[in-house]
């Protein structure tokens, strides 16, 4: 009879089996997830348990973790950087090209997370859409940068590493120059969430050596180089590290190890990487379904928890208060929402997928709070670089029953060109369903936030009669039509400058009732917005996607990109 040695935990509490030092256990249980973090491996886990296959339960489920470290097995066709990955598989795959190593995942690790943030921006862990074309890219052939790249005060957005368990790692320091495992931001795990409920680290994850053993990188570098821990695989300690915390052996070529201090990952970018827009690029963006919120002061996390994966509750104390925040995992990518406040009253809310945040991930931009429990007024709002006036952005209703819809384009996929600057420039066709009760108009904006916090508004249109169910591609007759950002009457099609995919987002807003707007360019898409914020009976939005033609990725003929140009 064949024999396995696990440290065992089956599900619905059927049976709990395993040492008292085991790493298994449960999401949401305090006596492990409240415990501090366990950065000293150099202790093998105690004695093994010696399960047989008889004696299990036809309808038992099985939640395994080894005792001892996996030793990861490249599968054929991978390269050998995918090893270290295929021990968290299935919830990382994996692909690879010639080029890259491509790693999707949904940004939710097997540990648990939150718990010890004291901290908080009120965001909360949510999947993210790491896959397909917005998976993760490692390169499989580093080539040494002429001008090496430090990340301090710099590459500020965005990750600047994966870890071999599909969750980002980021920059060490916030958006605000702070470092974010010294201020309170961060869990037990060294992560948190960011503007788009997006969840990564901002140190390295030690943790995960439990699962791997110190032979193998807890991480990779975007720029291709692999991240090991506090020691060499053998265990001995790393000699000559230069300032990113690097060095190269006979055995493993240039890596990088992680440290308890600053800059606890890799110091800065040894490999080539483009810059641009305070990141590495390109890099999958996040997809969050809700405003970003802000610092919640005296807050303090202590305990999260999912039942199947798809409900989640995590408590948290304000003073002498317990309060909740519970959520739900609905169809087509919606969250309902229900905050619990210390006196037991529950607001529900629920939100549909928005656009994809302008970054790599869902760090906040400079100017937010600290978070450390100073008193003082909330920072202003961020300004658009160009023009330094505050985008408007409406917090409308959104019920999930209210559905947006399009022929042409799917949520989140690629508008055809038909519909853009580089086809016959034409409205899309639009449809809808669920609208509320008491609706007497219907009113669209199309609009992209822009680096530097601009918005530019492509289709500005209200007074949609209140029976109207879609709307014809190159509709012009419905509605009455306000200015694009570029003063223009009508549809101005997408055709944003720049490498890469660039995402849109069409607002349908169910109003009480028909704004009183004056017809022409006068009324842009912050007018007509300011109109109808109290109107609003129910929202939906569509987001779709667009890529120039030759503009996938790379940096543009005599662009902005930066090749690790330094910043003197």
């Amino acid at each position: 009879m064949t024999r396995f040695q696990f440290s065992v935990v089956i599900a619905g509490g059927l049976l709990l089996l395993g040492t008292r030092e085991s790493f298994a256990h449960l999401i949401g249980d305090n006596a492990h997830d409240s415990a501090a973090p366990h950065y000293d491996f150099s202790v093998r886990p105690p004695g093994a348990i010696t399960l047989y296959g008889a004696q299990l339960r036809g309808d038992t489920v099985l939640l395994v973790q080894a005792t001892r470290p996996v030793k990861p097995v490249t599968s054929a066709g991978l390269p050998p950087q995918a090893a270290a990955f295929q021990a968290f598989a299935p919830k990382v795959s994996l692909r690879a090209d010639g080029q890259f190593l491509y790693v999707e995942s949904d940004g939710m690790p097997a540990h648990n997370m939150m718990v010890g943030i004291t901290a908080w921006q009120q965001q909360v862990p949510l999947p993210q859409p790491y896959t397909g074309a917005n998976a993760w890219r490692v390169p499989l052939n580093p080539v040494p940068a002429k001008t090496p790249a430090a990340i301090k005060n710099r590459f500020l957005r965005g990750a600047i590493a994966l870890a071999v368990n599909g969750i980002p790692i980021f920059n060490p320091q916030n958006n605000r120059g702070e470092v974010s495992a010294e201020i309170g931001e961060l869990d037990q795990w060294g992560g948190h969430c960011g503007r788009a409920d997006d969840y990564h680290y901002h140190a390295a994850p030690l943790h995960l050596q439990t699962v791997l053993g110190k032979d193998q990188p807890i991480a990779y570098a975007l720029d291709g180089y692999a991240i090991f821990g506090l020691t060499e695989p053998d265990g001995s300690a790393p000699a000559q590290l230069d300032a990113f915390k690097g060095h190269a052996t006979p055995a493993l070529g240039y890596h990088y190890h992680a440290s308890l201090k600053y800059p606890y990952v890799n110091g800065g970018f040894h490999g080539e990487v483009v810059e641009r827009d305070e990141q590495v690029d390109p890099q999958p963006r996040a997809g969050g379904v809700r405003e970003a919120l802000q610092a919640l002061r005296g807050a303090r996390i202590t305990d999260f928890t999912s039942r199947d994966g798809k409900a989640f509750s995590l408590k948290y104390t304000v003073g002498s208060e317990t309060r909740y925040v519970n959520y739900t995992l609905l169809d087509a990518g919606a969250v309902k929402f229900d905050f619990v406040d210390g006196r037991g009253q529950t607001r529900t809310e629920t939100y549909s997928p928005r656009q994809r945040g302008p970054g790599g991930g869902g760090e906040r931009p400079p100017g937010e709070p600290k978070g450390k429990g100073k008193k003082g007024p909330p920072p202003p709002p961020e300004r658009d670089a160009k023009t330094g006036v505050v985008p408007l952005v409406l917090n409308a209703k959104r019920s999930g029953n209210f559905i947006l819809s399009s022929a042409v384009v799917k949520e989140g996929g690629a508008l055809p060109a038909e519909f853009t600057g580089d086809g016959a420039g034409i409205s899309p066709p639009l449809e809808w369903r669920g609208a509320p009760a008491g609706t007497q108009s219907f009113a669209v904006v199309m609009d992209h936030l822009a680096p530097g916090n601009e918005m530019k508004c492509y289709w500005t249109l209200w007074d949609i009669p209140a029976t109207a169910t879609s709307l014809p591609k190159n509709s012009r007759e419905i509605g009455k039509l306000g200015a694009g950002f570029k003063g223009a009457l009508g549809y101005e099609p997408p055709h944003s400058q720049g490498p890469g995919e660039k995402r849109y987002t069409i607002h349908l807003y169910a109003l009480s009732a028909a704004p009183q707007l004056p017809a022409g360019r006068n009324v842009t898409r912050d007018t007509l917005l300011a109109a109808i914020k109290d109107l609003v009976l129910d929202s939906a939005d569509l987001n779709v996607t667009y890529t120039r033609p030759g503009g996938a990725g790379g940096s543009p003929p005599g662009g902005k990109g930066k090749a690790n140009s330094p910043k003197q």
